[in-house]
């Protein structure tokens, strides 16, 4: 089993950038689907976007589509979210998941491992 941990979350103005990363332990890293999910305040967790194993291929909600970018180092076994032009929206508890099933999926519940979440706060 694959354990995840994500870090890089903080306070940022609006229009900056963040990049969080979650690091991996246990489980061949290569295997596995990682996805990025959000969580706003008082409402429902959402997917943001999600890369294959190879790393060949990713996929992104529209509402974060040209501003995030989705990347992986199998060696180091770290699957890294660049975030740019942040806006007050993308606040939020940000968490990594993972999952054996090949392709990425938009739904929280296609996902069985789960990183602890990161706070990403964007206000002026």
């Amino acid at each position: 089993q694959v354990q995840l941990v994500e870090s890089g979350g903080g306070l940022v103005q609006p229009g900056g950038s963040l990049r969080l990363s979650c690091a991996a332990s246990g489980g061949t890293f290569s295997l596995y689907t990682i996805a990025w999910f959000r969580q706003p305040p008082g409402k429902e967790r959402e997917f943001v976007g999600g890369i294959t194993g190879s790393g060949l291929s990713t996929s992104y909600a529209d509402s974060v589509k040209g501003r995030f970018t989705i990347s992986r180092d199998n060696a180091k076994n770290t699957v890294y979210l660049q975030m740019n032009t942040l806006k007050p929206e993308d606040t939020a508890v940000y968490y990594c998941a993972g999952n054996l099933r090949g392709s990425i999926r938009q739904r929280r519940y296609d996902y069985d491992y789960w990183g602890q979440g990161t706070q990403v706060t964007v206000s002026s």
